[in-house]
C-alpha cells in the first residue's frame, strides 16, 4: 500500500492497573489507505476501542510506532497530539459526549473556534443542515432525543472537514430505527468530505457496509477477511 493515512507498526498497549500492568495490544501491524472504511470488530474486551484510540492519540502507545498523514503520532507531546487531531481528525463516541450548557450550534462550532476559524458558526449552521438538524440549532443537548444528539456529535466531528475520521460504537446507544438513520448519514457524510473512516462497531449490518474488517481477539490482529464475504 503506497502512501497509507494510517499505519502502524507492533503497537502495542499496557496498562497498570490494580492488579499489576495489563497487556491490551499486542504487536498490532497494519495500513490503512486514504479513503477506505475499516470496520474493527471482535468480542467485549478485544482491544477494539484501544486500538481506535491509539490511532487517534487519544491513548498513548506503550510500544511501536503509529504514523497518520505521514506524521509519527508516538513521538508527539499532548500538545502537539491536540492540535494535530484539531486540524487533522474527526472523533465520534458512542455517549455524543456533547457540552450539556452549549446548544447545538455552539457544539458544532467549538472545534472551529478552537482553531480560529473565522466563519465558525456559518460553518456549524451548514454542517447541522447537512445532518437534518437546522431547526434544531439553538436547542441544549437535554432538549434532544439521542439519535439527535448523534447526529449533532457528528456535524461536530466533520465540521472541520478532517482527513481521518474515528467512529467508536456511534451506533451502540441507539434504537435500531435510529441506528440505521445514523449509519446511514455516516456513511453519506463520509462521501461528502472524503474522509478516511475507521470505526468501532458489533453490528454486523454496519460492519458489513466496510470495505475491509479487522477481527480483534485478545489484543491481537486476526486474518483479515473483505467485509463483503
Amino acid at each position: 500500500m503506497s502512501d497509507p493515512v494510517l499505519s502502524l507498526k507492533d503497537a502495542a498497549l499496557s496498562l497498570d492497573g490494580n492488579a499489576g500492568r495489563v497487556d491490551i495490544l499486542h504487536g498490532i501491524s497494519l495500513e490503512i489507505a486514504r479513503g477506505e472504511t475499516v470496520g474493527l470488530v471482535g468480542p467485549s474486551g478485544s482491544g477494539k476501542s484501544s486500538l481506535l484510540m491509539i490511532m487517534g492519540g487519544l491513548e498513548r502507545a506503550t510500544g511501536g510506532t503509529i504514523t497518520a498523514l505521514g506524521h509519527d503520532l508516538t513521538a508527539m507531546n499532548e500538545d502537539a497530539l491536540a492540535r494535530f487531531r484539531r486540524d487533522h481528525m474527526g472523533v465520534v463516541f458512542q455517549s455524543f459526549h456533547l457540552i450539556p450548557t452549549m446548544t447545538a450550534l455552539e457544539n458544532v462550532a467549538t472545534p472551529l473556534e478552537l482553531a480560529g476559524v473565522r466563519d465558525a458558526f456559518e460553518r456549524a449552521e451548514e454542517e447541522l443542515r447537512a445532518v437534518g438538524l437546522a431547526h434544531r440549532s439553538g436547542h441544549y443537548p437535554s432538549q434532544m432525543s439521542g439519535g439527535e444528539q448523534q447526529r449533532v456529535a457528528l456535524a461536530r466531528a466533520l465540521v472541520t472537514r478532517p482527513e481521518i475520521l474515528l467512529a467508536d460504537e456511534p451506533t451502540g446507544n441507539l434504537d435500531g430505527t435510529n441506528g440505521t438513520a445514523i449509519m446511514d448519514l455516516l456513511f453519506a457524510l463520509r462521501d461528502r468530505h472524503g474522509a478516511t473512516l475507521v470505526l468501532v462497531t458489533h453490528a454486523p449490518e454496519l460492519a458489513a457496509r466496510c470495505d475491509r474488517v479487522i477481527q480483534l481477539a485478545d489484543g491481537r490482529v486476526a486474518p483479515e477477511r473483505a467485509a463483503a464475504e
